[in-house]
Formats: C-alpha cells, sequence, structure tokens
C-alpha cells in the first residue's frame, strides 16, 4: 500500500485506471481521504479500486460450464481504508449510513450487510486471516444496471481483507469465489461465477468455466471500437427468481440426456434428441439449451475475431470488427428468441426497442447486456459512428440513460 498525500504519488496509478483525463477522479480520492477522517477520525492507509464489468458474448453461459469474453470498465468503487484492532467492519459510502459487520457474525442478512458477511465466510473457512477494518466508498457503478455493483463491493471487500491480513496474497480465483458465495448464500442471487472473476483479474478475458475457473487475458484488441450502455429504465434487482430459471433451465435438458451441466453434453448428441428433448422438458427450456450450445460457438469465434484479421497497423493486430459486430448481434438476437431474457413480460419490449434503434442509427452491435429482463442494452460501435450514435441516443433516451465506458486493464487493486 502507498501513501496518497501528494498529488505526483496518486496520478501515476490514477493514469493506469482512468488514463490521464482524471482530475475528477483525483478529487473524488481526495474526498474521500477527507470522508474517512470526518467519519472515523483517523487517517486512512490506503485505497482500493474494484471495477465494474460488461461481457460482450456468452450470455447465461458460465453457470453450465460455458465460456464468456468480458472487460473491465472505467467506472468502479473506490475505497479508502485502514485497519482496526476490534474486529468489526465498518463501511460508510457517500450517500449511505455506516455498516457495522462483527467478524464472525454470520447470521442472514440481505444487502451489503450480507455481502460482507459472505466474504468473510468464505474466506476465514478456506484458510484466509480475516479481521476488521474501516472504510469510506465512493461508486461510480449504477445499480441494479448490469455492470455488476454488488460483485465490485464483494471484490473491493476481499481485496482490502488481503492486502491488510493476508499479505495481498490471496488469489484472483478465490476472491471471485468469496463474492459468488456471498450472493448465492447471503443475496439469495443464484448467480455463476463470470463478474466475480472478470473483476478480480481486469481487462479483456476469455473464461472458460468447464472445470472451475481457466482464463486468457486479451487486452488490447478493441482498437477502433467504442462501448457504450444504454438503460431501459428499468431496474432488475428483484429478477433474482426469473435469471435462477434459466440455469434451472439448461440443468433440466443436460439431466434429460443423464448429465448434469450442458457443457458435459456433445452438441452432437443435444440435436439429434432436440425434438425428443423438447417433447419430455418443454420447447422454452430446449430453446434456452440450443441457446448454449449456439452461444458457445459464438464464443470460440469471437476469440478467434479479437485476436486479429490478418492484418497489422504497425503497432499491433487489427481486431476483425466486422467479424466481432456480427458475433454480438447474433448473440443478441439469440438472447432474444431462445434465452428469452429481454423482457420481463409480453408487453414489454424495451430492451428489443433500444437493440433495434441501436441497429438502425448506425453500423453497430446492440445486445441485452447481463442477466436481462430489464436494465441495459450493451451497444459496441465504430470509433467513426460514435460521435452520431451518442448524439442520436441521447436526444432519444436522455443524457442519463446513455453511458459511455472505456475499457480498464487492471481489476480490483490496492493502491
Amino acid at each position: 500500500m502507498r501513501s496518497f498525500t501528494y498529488a505526483n504519488q496518486v496520478l501515476p496509478y490514477l493514469n493506469s485506471l482512468y488514463g490521464r483525463k482524471n482530475i475528477a477522479e483525483f478529487r473524488r480520492y481526495d474526498a474521500a481521504i477527507k470522508e474517512f477522517g470526518r467519519v472515523f477520525g483517523g487517517k486512512s492507509l490506503g485505497f482500493v479500486s474494484a471495477p465494474g464489468r460488461v461481457e460482450f458474448i456468452g450470455n447465461h453461459l458460465d453457470h453450465n460450464g460455458g465460456k464468456v469474453i468480458a472487460c473491465t470498465v472505467n467506472l468502479d468503487i473506490v475505497a479508502a481504508f485502514a485497519p482496526t484492532d476490534n474486529n468489526v467492519i465498518r463501511i460508510a459510502g457517500k450517500g449511505r449510513s455506516t455498516l457495522r459487520v462483527p467478524v464472525g457474525d454470520f447470521e442472514p442478512c440481505f444487502g451489503s450487510a450480507g455481502l460482507i458477511k459472505g466474504v468473510v465466510q468464505y474466506l476465514s473457512e478456506h484458510g484466509y486471516s480475516v479481521g476488521g477494518f474501516d472504510a469510506y466508498t465512493d461508486s461510480t457503478i449504477p445499480t441494479g444496471a448490469g455492470i455488476s455493483s454488488s460483485a465490485a463491493f464483494e471484490l473491493a471487500v476481499g481485496t482490502i481483507l488481503s492486502e491488510l491480513y493476508n499479505g495481498g496474497g490471496i488469489p484472483s480465483d478465490v476472491l471471485a469465489r468469496a463474492g459468488q458465495f456471498a450472493e448465492n448464500v447471503f443475496f439469495s442471487k443464484p448467480c455463476g461465477l463470470l463478474d466475480q472473476s472478470v473483476i478480480a483479474i481486469g481487462g479483456v478475458v476469455a473464461l472458460d468455466f468447464s472445470d472451475g475457473l481457466r482464463y486468457t487475458r486479451l487486452d488490447g484488441n478493441l482498437d477502433g471500437l467504442s462501448l457504450a450502455l444504454v438503460n431501459s429504465g428499468g431496474s432488475h434487482a428483484f429478477l433474482s427468481e426469473m435469471y435462477a430459471a434459466i440455469p434451472a433451465d439448461m440443468r433440466a435438458v443436460a439431466r434429460f440426456f443423464g448429465r448434469e451441466r450442458l457443457i458435459d453434453l456433445p452438441p452432437d448428441e443435444f440435436f439429434a434428441r432436440y425434438y425428443q428433448a423438447a417433447k419430455s422438458v418443454g420447447e422454452d427450456k430446449v430453446l434456452r439449451a440450443k441457446h448454449f450450445f449456439d452461444e458457445l460457438a459464438r464464443v470460440e469465434q469471437m476469440q478467434t475475431a479479437l485476436c486479429g484479421d490478418g492484418t497489422s497497423d504497425g503497432s499491433g493486430i487489427v481486431p476483425d470488427r466486422a467479424k466481432i459486430l456480427s458475433l454480438i448481434n447474433d448473440s443478441g438476437d439469440s438472447s432474444l428468441t431462445q434465452l428469452k431474457n429481454c423482457a420481463v413480460n409480453a408487453d414489454d419490449t424495451a430492451i428489443a426497442d433500444i437493440v433495434a434503434f441501436a441497429r438502425s442509427v448506425c453500423p453497430c452491435a446492440a445486445r441485452v447486456h447481463g442477466g436481462g429482463f430489464a436494465g441495459t442494452v450493451l451497444c459496441v460501435v465504430p470509433d467513426e459512428y460514435f460521435g452520431v450514435f451518442f448524439s442520436e441516443a441521447t436526444a432519444k433516451y436522455g443524457s442519463d440513460r446513455v453511458l459511455p465506458l472505456r475499457l480498464r486493464f487492471v481489476g480490483a487493486t490496492v493502491l
């Protein structure tokens, strides 16, 4: 950990997280130091930054052992923190009351306190040291919009505990699993490991969940493409049952074939008995399984496209932009028609309307983002069209619902 007393100490680290235009970020950090002192009456020892994330392709594959390509972005949770000797975790934040969680208190509860308890319980049960600390947080990650604000919070807590009580030595996959455990057990959300893994690792990441967690970093392969999220106006914060139905439906199809997960089922066997399975377990469930296999093939093609179209601009490989955009659009269409996670009911067309609008503005890709049903649409736009896209999108939906994003190459980290 490093002291943030002087600007010349801070700026090199902020440059690595946010780029060089980071005066607003410097002010966030400076304000967090001051607020830490006001709330807790002492000096902070260091900072943690845990970013949000978006996934390009691999919608709802992680929980059945599939593959996903995702990246971390420039929106994050920042926390000024310091250790305490009272075995209590206290976390305050901009616009929120102070949470107080005794270390070792694992009584079930909901909300952020439950996420803290879940991370602490997982780490302590897996042989890592835990203890008390104070932290003051400031977040630029919108809640309920699919950028993984809860996972970023979990990784911030885990990263602080790693730094203070384990010499910064808790591996990324362990921190990710601690966050997943907190979501599953204390938040009653049956999420896979996608969100936490990307945030723990950072950058553009190809994730393979077929046998635990394996990953490959693909950093630097989004040249010429810009990202934006368009908010549908509906939160997905209370749609856990709809999310839970997707992995349950996929596993029901896998069990029809005598497997536990779809990844364990050869695609040829699935398609050979497609109609038999549909008759037995239901057409909608089998359509979701078909999305799994179709999407899995797209993920593998996407990794190739990100690694270049065979040309070079002299400074590195140029990604195959046309193929990337085509694959993301195909993924979005499959999510709409097969996975069916683009609406909460038959009358809800908010996400489908945004997708259609974005694609009509310019040659871009648009698809439902994250768990779906509500929340946001991810738009991947060639740089030369981004000005037009942003202008049209903000004119239609308002500037508060269109969120430009930048790629970030660093995951959850202590500065």
